[in-house]
């Protein structure tokens, strides 16, 4: 796994290490690996989006002043 990936591909991988684990065609240690590896991209994938998510910001227009804000999501 390349540590310069992108959300994309990673979830790309991921998406294929599950194909491959589902179709049970692997070795114990094969799936072990596999296993592995889509627990490490899951994990790549996680980060991509809590980074993602610090960066949004909203504009508020008060007024005539428009502030930036960190966005917050809804809890329903």
């Amino acid at each position: 796994m390349s540590e310069d990936i992108n959300f994309e591909e990673a979830m790309k991988q991921l998406e294929e290490i599950a194909n491959e684990l589902e179709k049970g065609n692997l070795t114990l240690d094969e799936s072990v690996n596999k296993f592995e590896d889509g627990i490490k991209l899951s994990k790549k994938c996680n980060d991509f989006l809590n980074s993602a998510e610090k960066k949004i910001t909203m504009l508020i227009n008060n007024g005539e002043e428009i502030k930036e804000e960190n966005f917050e999501p809804k809890e329903e």
